[in-house]
C-alpha cells in the first residue's frame, strides 16, 4: 500500500492511499504543495491534479479521510463535520472521490491554520 506524508509548519502526518484510479494520479504527481483552506473540519487546497468524478463517489465520507474534489481541483482532508454534515459524519459540499485515509490521530490537524501552506510527499518507509 502506498503512503504519503503531508506537512505543514504545525503538523506532520501520515496517510494511506487505496488502489483507486484518482490515488494513483495523485501519486503520480507527487510532490506538490498548496495553501490550506478551512471548511469547518475540513482542510482543502488546490492541487495540480484534473480528475474526474468516479462512479463510488461520495459526498458523507469517514472521518480521517483524503478526498478529491474534481470541482475544485482540490485535495481534501476531512477530520470532522463541515458546514453542510448533518450528523457527526464530515459531508463534502459535493460529491469527492475517496482516495486514503489518515494514518493515527487527526485531532491536530486543528491547529492547521487558513493560508498555511501544505506540503504533500511520497512516503517510503
Amino acid at each position: 500500500m502506498k503512503k504519503i506524508k503531508i506537512q505543514s509548519s504545525s503538523i506532520s502526518i501520515f496517510a494511506e492511499l487505496n488502489d483507486s484510479k484518482t490515488a494513483e494520479i495523485i501519486y503520480e504527481f507527487l510532490p506538490f504543495k498548496g495553501k490550506a483552506h478551512i471548511w469547518g473540519k475540513e482542510i482543502y487546497f488546490e492541487i495540480p491534479c484534473d480528475i474526474d468524478l468516479e462512479t463510488d463517489a461520495k459526498e458523507i465520507v469517514e472521518i480521517g479521510t483524503l478526498a478529491y474534489w474534481p470541482n475544485g481541483n482540490a485535495f481534501c482532508i476531512f477530520f470532522g463535520q463541515t458546514p453542510v454534515s448533518t450528523d457527526e459524519k464530515p459531508r463534502a459540499y459535493s460529491p469527492v472521490n475517496i482516495f486514503g485515509k489518515i494514518i493515527g490521530e487527526h485531532s491536530f490537524l486543528e491547529k492547521i491554520k487558513e493560508g498555511e501552506s501544505i506540503k504533500v510527499l511520497r512516503y517510503i518507509e
